[in-house]
């Protein structure tokens, strides 16, 4: 039995030891932080995605122009009109050959319509 009160007494001092060392209050909680920069951290700005449909109806009728190439007109959001016929596109620009050849954002566009109608 001696040897067995030895552990059980053994077990008690090392519980006694470790629950005494989590009831005394550390100097500052943030003490081991001290020399550390802080991170900063950032996110990148969420952009939500054009409705799916609207962006669709799009890209068909710009293959549809670029297809058949069909002389269009293209207003910009200033006020000038560019003439000419559509050669590709991308999320952000249409290609317009013209008089001359133009790169064009489409964020910089106001409307645009095929040559032989009334814009």
């Amino acid at each position: 039995m001696n040897g067995s009160a030895v552990v059980s007494g053994f077990v008690k001092d090392s519980f006694l030891k470790n629950e005494a060392a989590m009831e005394r209050p550390s100097a500052s909680p943030r003490q081991h932080l001290r020399g550390l920069s802080p991170i900063s951290l950032r996110a990148p700005l969420y952009v939500p995605e054009e409705p799916v449909l609207q962006h669709q109806a799009e890209l068909f009728y710009l293959q549809k122009q670029i297809q058949s190439q069909t002389p269009m007109v293209i207003v910009m959001e200033d006020g000038e009109t560019i003439a000419g016929c559509i050669e590709w596109y991308d999320r952000d620009a249409l290609k317009v050959r013209g008089r001359s050849r133009m790169l064009i954002y489409k964020a910089a566009i106001k409307y645009m319509y095929k040559q032989g109608e009334n814009g």
